[in-house]
């Protein structure tokens, strides 16, 4: 990064980006911040940044919070300023991420304006400002042709150390369109008041989004007059974006966020770390927010002897099947280290397990000649006739530990059966175990998903099974399919929804299921 900022005057500085992660959902952020993200040295983030965002940085990646709530400061904003510096002055890609848009109420032209003092190279990304953002996924338009042709944006919490008010109460009074508050929950009874004393009428609607655009996001829809009390009767706390005009009453219609299935649902992720994303994506696009807790980490084979001797023997196998995603991409890749040429598989036939097993084969160019249609052992089995077995050689690359059933009944057809060891599903190195404990203690988890018996057993390890019965009281229990129910059942737990078709997509639709019927 260093080469590309020489004409700076600091050959050794590295660059400050300044992105705005919109002001919690995921989809808010641009590709271009995201990219930053992933491949920052540093991140320096905010309370509101969402935790999904830091998720994707890199696992070498220095983090630092410098979150700001309420009077509770980490760091002023001096020191957030001199650690800009400082770690840029390190050579390093430093992204200063905040919720929101940085330029909007965000204090990022100020950290700007330091880092120019300094000599220091920065871009701005700019991102989805929350008094935007936060009406829409309440269902309320800043501007409609009907109600509002102007929008105007006004911090509800001044720089304290101002002499006075630098807001014209009388011109936002007779302002027509839609005002927007920013952290005004706290002077909700003073924006009320100056509104309503310089002629504002007591009626106008009004609304309160908290914690817009996420799963934890609370509407309060309300009057001018009335908001400062219903507020403090509903114990609406910051962060919150408060709206003032007419559009406010379009909610009803256009409240489309807080009707999505899994809306306001905390959901913990039991499965790998590398594979949970795309589950934690599918859960997020139905309103609910993924909680990872990583109970398996997939790791190679300590001894790849078994592995290699297949693969150099390659062609004298009849077929292959594959078992799993990690069996399929753990194998090509020791294949391609050891034979270097794809085409060298093209003696044996591919038989998968799961349509997603099957879509893995296929990114790599190579073609399924069986899916079974069950996705499980037996699934695959029914498919075969005894004489398309007998005297047929089946390679079978997997975990180190699985059930037996596919290579057992193989074998009993009259097939030789080589099951190969191509990685181990361990516990992982480090994952917060007294954090997710105290989540399901304090019923802020509505379901744990499991996609796998392994993640069943690991997770019944970490967490003990003496405390999991009071845990998991009230959660609901999402199982990916019957083995992994039988699994559950033999931990003494319960399954509440099983998905009907073995996928994660199959997972999620399963428990959007179960709590669409209990909303009614």
């Amino acid at each position: 990064m260093t080469e590309n900022h020489q004409d700076s005057g600091r050959p050794n500085t590295g660059i400050v980006f300044l992105v705005g992660a919109g002001p919690g959902d995921p989809s808010l952020i641009t590709v271009k911040g995201l990219e930053c993200i992933r491949t920052a040295d540093v991140i320096v983030y905010d309370y509101l940044a969402s935790p999904r965002f830091i998720q994707e940085a890199r696992e070498d990646a220095e983090l630092i919070y410098v979150g700001k709530k309420g009077k509770d400061h980490t760091c002023e904003q001096d020191e957030i300023n001199d650690i800009l510096v400082r770690k840029a002055r390190e050579g390093k890609k430093v992204v200063r991420l905040k919720g929101g848009d940085p330029y909007v109420f965000g204090r990022g032209a100020e950290e700007a304006e330091q880092l120019v003092a300094s000599g220091i190279p920065f871009e701005m990304v700019p991102g989805v400002t929350s008094a935007v953002a936060a009406p829409a996924y309440a269902g309320i338009p800043v501007t409609h042709r009907e109600h509002a042709s102007m929008v105007t944006f006004i911090t509800g919490h001044e720089d304290p150390t101002k002499e006075e008010t630098a807001i014209d109460w009388e011109v936002l009074a007779r302002n027509p369109g839609t005002l927007v508050f920013l952290m005004g929950v706290r002077n909700l009874n003073t924006i009320s008041e100056s509104l309503i004393k310089q002629g504002r009428s007591p009626g106008t609607p009004a609304a309160l989004v908290r914690w817009g655009t996420t799963p934890a996001q609370q509407s309060l829809f309300s009057t001018l007059a009335r908001i400062p009390e219903d507020a403090s009767r509903a114990g609406i706390k910051p962060p919150a974006v408060l709206v003032v005009g007419s559009v406010t009453s379009l909610h009803e219609k256009l409240n489309w966020f807080e009707q999505k299935p899994l809306f306001g649902k905390r959901i913990l992720i039991t499965r790998s770390r590398k594979q949970s994303r795309g589950l934690a994506e599918k859960i997020a696009s139905l309103g609910g927010e993924p909680v990872l807790f990583p109970t398996i980490e997939i790791k190679p084979p300590e001894d790849t002897g078994p592995m290699d001797r297949a693969i150099q023997e390659i062609g004298s196998y009849d077929w292959i099947i594959f078992t799993s995603v990690n069996g399929v991409e753990l194998f090509l890749k020791r294949f391609l280290e050891l034979r270097e040429d794809i085409r060298d598989l093209s003696g044996p036939r591919i038989g998968a397990i799961g349509p997603v097993t099957a879509a893995t084969i296929l990114s790599h160019g190579i073609k399924v000649d069986l899916l079974a249609k069950e996705f499980v052992a037996e699934g695959l089995l029914a498919q075969f006739t005894t004489d398309q077995v007998k005297g047929k050689r089946f390679l079978i690359p997997r975990a180190e530990t699985a059930r037996e059933v596919l290579p057992e009944q193989i074998a009993k057809m009259g097939g030789t059966v080589d099951v190969v060891p191509v990685y181990r599903a361990c516990l992982p190195d480090a994952s917060d175990i007294d954090h997710a404990k105290e989540l399901l203690r304090t019923k802020a988890i509505d379901a744990v998903t499991f996609t796998s018996s392994s993640t069943v057993n690991h997770f019944v390890e970490m967490l003990g099974p003496e405390d999991l019965g009071r845990l998991l009281e009230d959660v609901v229990i999402a199982s990916i399919g019957p083995i992994t129910s039988q699994t559950i059942r033999e931990k003494g737990l319960t399954s509440t929804v099983e998905a009907a078709e073995y996928t994660t997509d199959g997972l999620v639709s399963g428990l959007a299921g179960v709590f669409l019927k209990r909303r009614g």
